[in-house]
């Protein structure tokens, strides 16, 4: 997958500092949440890459079938499940090749899944809704196109981060210099405060409320 600048210029920053989901939604000024239904599958899960987008319609997998055969390596799959409610839309097969054959980083799912005692034993990195035994069927039951290519505009190409908070989306026309000054900012801050209460010993209020550290210069 071939990244603009600002792509990897961002990406690099939010992994080499190891930011959080927490972090980062500051930085958007607590906005950024994908889905506050999202739940990690396994504890201690963490990623950060390029989304590539996945719809899922009316009870069907049938074009997550399809699409994932066009996973970036290193990518993270979101699909984005619509009126597929209490059947799960993808479980170990399907996991199975997005992770092993298309080599990518994380799958995070706005539906149920299933197979999760094996999803859970290969330590895949999931955020899921939940977990049914209930599968969607493989045929087609309509694409709803208007949708789709509204969701694939602002998604498809952004920036997913997830851990055990939940998932944080930097869309695809938020990825910008002013972006990535923001997270600067929250970087140089988050050193600050730390250094303020663990090294100085300032209570909380002193510290992130009324930013006494700013009398100092």
């Amino acid at each position: 997958m071939e990244l603009t600048s600002l792509q990897k210029i961002i990406l690099e920053y939010i992994d080499y500092n190891q930011m959080s989901t927490t972090e980062i939604a500051d930085a958007m000024h607590k906005t950024g949440e994908l889905d506050p239904k999202l739940q990690v599958l396994l504890p201690g899960s963490r990623v950060a890459g390029i989304i590539h987008y996945i719809p899922a319609f009316n009870g069907s997998n049938y074009h997550v079938h399809n699409y994932i055969r066009n996973t970036p390596k290193d990518a993270v799959v979101y699909i984005d499940a619509v009126n597929c409610d209490g059947k799960a839309i993808i479980g170990d097969l399907i996991a199975k090749y997005i992770f092993f054959y298309r080599q990518a980083q994380g799958i995070v799912v706005s539906g149920l899944v299933r197979d999760v005692q094996q999803l859970i034993k290969e330590n895949y990195p999931m955020w899921t809704y939940g977990r049914s035994p209930i599968g969607c069927i493989n045929t087609d039951t309509g694409f709803d196109e208007a949708y789709y290519n509204k969701r694939e505009q602002e998604l498809n190409g952004g920036i997913i981060i997830a851990d055990d908070s939940g998932v944080i989306v930097i869309k695809k026309d938020q990825i910008t210099q002013h972006m990535l000054e923001r997270l600067e900012f929250l970087g140089k801050q988050e050193a600050i405060w730390s250094d303020c209460i663990n090294r100085l010993r300032w209570d909380t209020f002193d510290t992130i409320c009324l930013k006494k550290y700013n009398e100092l210069k």
